[in-house]
């Protein structure tokens, strides 16, 4: 198994993939596109990529490059995230000047940077690509915003632990690759629809579901690029598509939706 995900050693997705196989091999990749292109070529049998956060809320990007790449989703896992302030060796609190981590990062510690009274704030592609950043540029009067992995990785000093806004910080990864078969037995669907422009239409599509008793973990409303304030709803169903109820429920509701597309049936992730 060999897994590509987006970042540096220390990336919390290196983080994810290790939870989830701790014998696999890594493929760290610049940009989201980049995990899709590495498993699309064959380089990679599966990506890993964040997709939210309980936080920071959703990773849209993402949910835009399942719908293009149309890899399958075949595992989840959600991952504990502590964010740790990361510096050079030697560098206080009062030298630090800027503060560098992905927008996800920085939008989690929001609280903590807020108190940083004239610190300038700098999103960048990647957490640990941050703490790799001042450390290969030997900034001393800057700090990154990353895992304790990479700041042992990199060989910096954790100057402050754990100041993420809150300390149930999640994040919830999805696995694709070109091979549907799911990592495990599927009670989970993601799919993504429209409905018409039409009063009751949204009613009526989640309808099919509460008939036949099936939860949804989640409900998101993504506006359509080139057709203006019309939407692309994502869905997550505590049920795998090939039961019965829920395969009626799909027919159901591609009776009336002008689109409908299952992005996987997979397995839920559950804790030890």
């Amino acid at each position: 198994m060999r897994i590509a995900y987006q970042g540096v050693i220390g990336a919390y997705s290196e983080a994810a993939a290790l939870r989830f196989n701790d014998s696999a091999d890594l493929m760290p990749c610049p940009a989201f596109e980049d995990v899709f292109k590495a498993v699309d070529d064959g380089k990679a049998t599966h990506g890993i990529l964040p997709i939210e956060n309980t936080i920071g809320g959703t990773i849209h990007r993402n949910y835009a490059l399942l719908l293009d790449h149309g890899l399958p989703i075949v595992a989840e896992i959600t991952l504990p995230i502590v964010h740790h302030l990361i510096v050079n060796e030697g560098t206080s609190l009062e030298q630090v000047q800027r503060v560098y981590s992905h927008p996800q990062g920085l939008a989690q510690c929001e609280g903590f940077l807020r108190r940083l009274a004239g610190v300038e704030i700098v999103a960048t592609y990647d957490t640990a690509g941050s703490a790799k950043m001042i450390k290969e540029e030997s900034m001393t009067d800057s700090a990154a915003i990353a895992s304790d992995r990479a700041a042992r990785h990199f060989g910096l000093e954790i100057l402050q632990s754990g100041i993420q806004d809150y300390a149930d910080n999640m994040t919830r990864f999805l696995f694709v690759s070109k091979d549907a078969t799911p990592l495990g037995p599927p009670d989970k669907t993601t799919i993504v629809f429209t409905v018409s422009n039409e009063a009751g239409a949204l009613f009526k599509a989640l309808s099919v579901f509460a008939l036949r008793d099936i939860a949804l973990t989640k409900l998101e409303s993504r506006p359509i690029p080139d057709r203006p304030f019309e939407y692309l709803f994502y869905a997550d169903l505590n049920a795998n598509r090939e039961d019965l109820r829920c395969a009626r429920a799909l027919m159901h509701l591609a009776e009336f939706a002008p689109s409908l597309k299952t992005l996987g049936s997979y397995p839920s992730w559950k804790d030890a």
